[in-house]
């Protein structure tokens, strides 16, 4: 075959290109310009690109570069608070009904826990919390789960010592009760979260809470803090304490015998408050059933109040002390004024009796109070009129609350006398168709034993400060209600209650006068709005000694099932607090003996 000669003429080489008809190689054609041309734009391109990159690179390094370190810093710190202890609550020589103590919450970071089973393995038995659960908490796909809460520094040490990774503590206080049930419905209780929710605790929040702190520290892959790294704290403000007037002593002396009164079977409610006579300090105040503060998420939500400042209850016969002081102080009788008393009386529509109907005895005033005759005290104070027995009440304090620095306080119900109907008028004056709190009860025998002046009933002495300043309360309301010489008469008159023909000999105590009222009224019957089938609630309220009275003590039993008097149940709870009071107190025994008393006409 003959083949088509090369391009010089020989025959084709086995390399020799071919290329379609009209083709030609690349850059072909152009002239020597149109290249240097195409070269130059490239590389200014070329440059271009290389300064910016360039520049960028100036830009991270020298502008950027502190941007980007200090969020690299940002990424590593850590912010923790740091918890104030709660200041503690004392009673009045210094003992302790609360305070606070330092424990830990220990927190986990599951993204750098190396081995979750290890860990939870190690850290079960320091932790008191199964394996299992540990082990399910650090499998999480989370940056923060709580391991363990309110954890004792001693724990924490020996956490420290496994050296292990992804764990840090937060600051999760304690707050303990030391006393108990002890004083518990005064001193009250502190939630979960550390604000208090009843007594003190909640009065007091504010000043016992302090301020907290916070620690800001740099932390490693692993959790823990970088040695050279930053670590700045602003130190927490602990609380001020609180001082109470309670004598702790005491306290306990009157749950105890109160748990004893609502143990016969017949009581299911004992309440009982004492008071300094010259200051009106609550010295103590209890109520049974109590609870414990530091099982307060155990115990029946009915129970977490203070009864003695916010149940209202009629008080009965011991009222009478109200109506007899008005009647004394308007000049209407004497101790001495005899009244011939029937055994029942007209009011309204109803007829009002004694205690046991009887016939007519000539009574001296004295007489009338000490066998508590509900007709010769409506006979008193009809003498006195509604509006003038209204103005002592509110006097005495009936119908507004005490200011005592707890929550909760009940004003008591008292109607005014304006719309006062002849029975309403006649119950009133005996203690029915008015409701008081155990406060009030005994804030009205304050007065009484005081000369006539009444004191603001108070339960904090001071608050100090963390930096040890102490703060005192401020001073309370002084109030006159009755002359002194009214109020001699009342507690002469008081006495012959507890004296030979009384009603409370059960309320003496030997070595020291006493003077004091029962009171035995109906209770009202929840369940039909009336008074059938409630039973009643009992009443003592005192003062001793009679002579040089110091201390006054309230009781009052919610009786439901039972008719018994207040002098034949009340009365012996008040003269066991009593008794102690004075005793412990180093009150001396009465230097004078008790009168005579003059109860009938000669």
């Amino acid at each position: 075959m003959a083949r088509r000669p090369g391009p010089h003429g020989g025959a084709p080489g086995p390399f020799t290109s071919r290329r379609a008809p009209g083709s030609r190689r690349s850059g072909a054609g152009l002239s020597m310009d149109q290249r240097g041309l195409r070269n130059r734009w490239g590389l200014a391109f070329m440059i271009t690109l290389l300064v910016l990159v360039v520049a960028k690179l100036g830009v991270l390094q020298g502008v950027d570069g502190a941007e980007y370190a200090n969020a690299a810093e940002q990424d590593r710190l850590r912010t923790y608070p740091i918890a104030a202890l709660r200041g503690a609550v004392l009673d009045r020589d210094g003992n302790p009904f609360a305070y606070t103590v330092a424990a830990s919450r220990v927190v986990a970071d599951p993204t750098v826990v190396g081995d979750p089973e290890a860990t939870a393995e190690a850290l079960a038995p320091l932790l008191g919390v199964a394996v299992e659960e540990l082990e399910d908490k650090l499998d999480r796909d989370s940056r923060y789960v709580i391991l363990a809460a309110q954890v004792p520094p001693e724990v924490t040490d020996a956490i420290d010592e496994l050296g292990l990774a992804g764990l840090v503590y937060e600051d999760d206080p304690v707050r303990l009760y030391p006393a108990g049930a002890v004083g518990g419905q005064v001193v009250g209780f502190v939630g979960r979260e550390g604000a208090g929710l009843a007594g003190i605790e909640q009065t007091f929040d504010d000043e016992l809470a302090g301020s907290p702190g916070q620690r800001r520290v740099e932390v490693g892959s692993g959790g823990n803090p970088i040695p050279s790294g930053i670590d700045e704290s602003t130190p927490a403000t602990d609380g001020s304490s609180v001082n109470l007037t309670l004598d702790q002593d005491l306290q306990y002396v009157m749950e105890e015998r109160l748990g004893e009164a609502c143990a016969d079977g017949a009581t299911t409610r004992a309440s009982a408050v004492a008071l300094d006579v010259a200051t009106g300090e609550v010295v103590a105040m209890g109520s049974c059933p109590g609870y414990d503060p530091g099982a307060y998420s155990s115990t029946d939500p009915a129970l977490l109040g203070n009864p003695i400042v916010s149940s209202v209850f009629e008080p009965g016969s011991v009222m009478k002390a109200v109506t007899l002081s008005a009647a004394l102080e308007e000049g209407v009788a004497t101790p001495d004024t005899v009244l011939t008393v029937d055994g029942h009386i007209e009011a309204g529509d109803r007829m009002v009796t004694d205690a046991h109907d009887h016939e007519p005895i000539d009574w001296t005033v004295t007489g009338i109070l000490a066998k508590s005759s509900n007709v010769g005290t409506i006979m008193l104070a009809r003498e006195i009129g509604d509006e003038k027995l209204e103005h002592y009440l509110r006097a005495f304090g009936v119908g507004s609350r005490t200011g005592i620095e707890l929550p909760g306080e009940s004003a008591g119900i008292l109607q005014g006398s304006d719309d006062w109907s002849r029975v309403r008028a006649a119950n009133v004056a005996i203690g029915q168709g008015v409701s008081l709190t155990t406060l009030q009860m005994a804030s009205i025998y304050q007065a009484i034993a005081n000369g006539g002046v009444r004191v603001e009933p108070r339960v904090v002495a001071s608050v100090t400060g963390p930096d040890g300043r102490v703060r005192e309360a401020p001073a309370p309301e002084r109030t006159r209600v009755i002359s002194e010489a009214t109020a001699d008469d009342m507690a002469y008159m008081l006495e012959a209650v507890v004296g030979d023909g009384g009603t409370a000999p059960l309320g003496e105590i030997e070595g020291f006068r006493v003077a004091g009222k029962t009171g035995t009224a109906q209770r009202a019957n929840p369940e039909c709005n009336c008074y059938a089938g409630g039973g009643y609630v009992t009443t003592f309220v005192g003062f001793a000694p009679a002579d040089d009275p110091q201390y006054v003590v309230a009781v009052d039993l919610e009786r439901p099932t039972s008719d018994a008097e207040g002098g034949q149940v009340a009365a012996p709870v008040f003269a066991d607090i009593m008794r102690y009071a004075l005793t412990a107190d180093g009150v001396v025994p009465s230097g004078a003996p008790r009168p005579d008393f003059v109860l009938t006409a000669p």
